[in-house]
């Protein structure tokens, strides 16, 4: 199988949904290389390269730079959606996104509800979330938990290439609005991708190891961190099972309800903030749903209640590391009642 970077997976499922269905669009600020702007056009393919080529073989009127406007060129690819096409939005920063929440939350979510099912919203936004990259707290934070809070949207957070291509088909696909989220730590990351297209149903999570005596849940870049962990704790004995929800908003609480009941242990490894974040919810939905079989207290791993810091020593802190989740675990594996 070809192997692939976590950026050319996405490539190919752009190109090939576009090939596929003329009623695909791309627009975004510096998809095209800046439009405008002196020397080759498509020069890089928006701010971390994942749209080079697709001008050259589509032309501008599918894909479509945008001013710097997120509240613009969001609100417009809500109604165009709504008319007939399937846009796929790039917002360089996750960050970003909080200037147009009134278009996606307000509107873009709720357009299924308020019109009795008869209208549909095939819209993806495609944002890059996460810390690691020195870019300071105001464009590297972990904001899937505000967006999982909506009814209407999906949430999807892909972790390896394989994930990000076939997750990423599956929401241009898809009739609903969906906020795909990728962390811009993983775009060089490498694996095996086919060349055809292929999907990743919403829901259903991915069981990357299995180990009978501890759960440990992980969300995207936080997958290869827990099972880098999970790979030393079998060094001592302890056999972790390693799960990746894969989307948030529809969450498969089926497969981790199930791993727990088997282990009767969980540590939840989460990059977005500890209150009200994604660790906290799933947190929940075990005690709720499986407190009976826990042998332990919950762990969650996470990063501080604080904004993301820029120094580089402290941004390392501030990220949850391997060490940080074997200790989780070892702790979780020493409680005695």
């Amino acid at each position: 199988m070809p192997q692939k970077s976590y950026r050319q997976a996405l490539n190919d499922a752009l190109r090939l949904e576009m090939r596929r269905d003329d009623s695909v669009i791309v627009l975004g600020e510096d998809i095209t290389g800046g439009k405008g702007a002196t020397g080759e056009q498509d020069a890089w393919g928006g701010a971390f390269g994942v749209t080079k080529g697709l001008l050259k073989e589509f032309g501008e009127e599918r894909v479509l730079d945008t001013p710097i406007t997120e509240s613009a060129f969001v609100g417009a690819a809500a109604g165009a959606a709504m008319t007939g096409l399937r846009p796929v939005v790039e917002i360089m920063f996750v960050d970003f996104l909080g200037v147009c929440f009134d278009q996606i939350i307000n509107q873009a979510a709720k357009f299924r509800y308020m019109f009795g099912g008869k209208a549909v919203t095939p819209m993806v936004l495609r944002a890059t979330y996460g810390a690691g990259s020195g870019s300071a707290s105001q464009h590297s934070q972990t904001l899937y938990p505000l967006f999982a809070h909506i009814p209407g949207l999906k949430v999807v957070i892909p972790s390896s290439p394989y994930d990000a291509k076939g997750l990423l088909i599956q929401s241009i696909r898809d009739n609903d609005p969906v906020i795909f989220l990728e962390n811009k730590i993983l775009y060089d990351e490498v694996g095996e991708v086919p060349d055809g297209a292929y999907t990743v149903p919403f829901g259903e999570a991915n069981f990357v190891r299995e180990g009978s005596d501890l759960t440990i849940v992980a969300l995207g870049r936080m997958v290869g961190r827990a099972t880098a962990a999970a790979a030393k704790l079998a060094e001592q004995g302890v056999e972790c099972t390693v799960l990746d929800p894969r989307t948030l908003s529809p969450l498969d609480t089926d497969s981790i309800i199930e791993s727990v009941e088997e282990t009767g242990r969980l540590v939840i490894v989460d990059e977005s903030y500890p209150r009200c974040g994604a660790a906290a919810d799933i947190a929940s939905i075990v005690a709720e749903h499986a407190f009976g079989a826990l042998k332990a207290p919950v762990v969650k791993v996470t990063p501080p209640h604080s904004p993301v810091p820029y120094a580089p020593e402290l941004e390392g802190a501030f990220i949850p590391s391997v060490a940080r989740i074997e200790a989780a675990a070892q702790s979780v594996m020493s409680f005695r009642r």
